[in-house]
């Protein structure tokens, strides 16, 4: 009898520490999990047009909050114009369907202050068959701002005819406008955001799209003078390579809808 016992208790102890054991378990990675979710939940909850603590401290600043056209005009004008609005927290180009013509209204748009040294991070969306773009070291010395300043392409490579013109894809959303292809060429299709990022640092010049690297390149070089040089720029402005050092950040109103959001900016 006493064996007996003895081997049922120690059947009762073995269940009741296997089934505590597979518990335990169970707890762990409902927490691990409910961890997990949080931390991805809270990385996609940032809302548009807002800086985190971490990019705060890091030296980030908006240039677009969101609601407002604070700190932006007409590439040389005193004000706003009625051709792009805010709306959703984006600023809208309202396309005219003129192409380059623009719309009497529009126009590029600049950033209020010239920037020398700078980390440029903003999301686009473009309309079906859209084009825009992105201008950095810009100067109001010209008819237009395109004249003056390097353009990140932005368009929608499915259906506008620029993306098939220039040569091996330099016309295609990313690239250096005319000069530089983007490769990867990662962009997302028209009606989809895209997330890119512009690096200026002492003649060093960095396009990413979408999370990569898609181009490098260098002012003020020999590579440069001639990259430049076998374009269509010096046509229209025979000093077009020699880039500011410092200068304005623009969109460009090229006749369609575009969507710009994020928009922020850190002085290197």
């Amino acid at each position: 009898m006493k064996a007996k016992y003895l081997l049922l208790f120690i059947a009762a102890f073995s269940f009741i520490s296997f089934t505590g054991c597979k518990s335990g378990n169970k707890g762990k990675s409902k927490t691990t999990e409910k961890s997990e979710k949080v931390t991805e939940t809270s990385e996609e909850s940032v809302p548009p047009n807002t800086l985190t603590p971490e990019e705060k401290k890091e030296g980030w600043v908006l240039l677009f909050d969101g609601k407002t056209h604070n700190g932006w005009r007409g590439y040389k004008k005193d004000h706003f114009p009625s051709g792009w609005e805010v709306v959703d927290g984006t600023l809208h180009c309202k396309g005219s369907g003129r192409g380059e013509a623009g719309s009497k209204e529009g126009g590029d748009i600049i950033y209020d202050k010239k920037f020398k040294n700078f980390d440029l991070k903003l999301d686009w969306k473009i309309s079906k068959g859209g084009n825009s773009g992105i201008f950095y070291l810009g100067q109001e010395t010209k008819p237009e701002l395109w004249m003056t300043a390097p353009e990140m392409q932005v368009l929608d490579n499915a259906n506008h005819p620029d993306a098939k013109l220039g040569k091996n894809g330099d016309r295609q959303a990313g690239s250096l406008y005319d000069l530089i292809p983007a490769n990867p060429q990662n962009a997302k299709p028209y009606g989809q955001w895209n997330s890119v990022e512009i690096i200026v640092y002492r003649g060093t010049v960095v396009h990413k799209m979408n999370g990569e690297t898609v181009l490098e390149y260098h002012l003020w070089t020999p590579e440069w003078d001639s990259l430049v040089a076998h374009s269509k720029f010096p046509k229209y402005n025979p000093d077009w390579a020699n880039v500011a050092e410092e200068g304005y950040i623009g969109l460009q109103d090229h006749g369609d809808d575009v969507w710009y959001r994020n928009i922020k900016i850190k002085e290197l």
